[in-house]
């Protein structure tokens, strides 16, 4: 079994979040797979961002605005 880091990005509205979590690669049953905290973890940020609560989505993430590019 091997863990290795990675970012997940959740996107909500004009909002962006970049989610530290953790993927388990294992040599049996499923996998790459990732921990239940870390799951919950994109939970409460995906929710946070949903009710526009970003103070509380910025306490587990690094939260973005996402803004429309327009050319001339």
């Amino acid at each position: 079994m091997t863990k290795r880091k990675h970012t997940k990005l959740v996107h909500k509205g004009n909002y962006i979040a970049e989610v530290d979590i953790e993927i388990i690669d294992s040599y049996e049953g499923w996998s790459p797979y990732i921990p239940l905290e870390d799951a919950l973890k994109l939970d409460d940020v995906r929710e946070a961002l949903r009710r526009n609560n970003i103070a509380a989505a910025d306490k587990i993430a690094r939260v973005y605005t996402i803004s429309r590019v327009k050319v001339a």
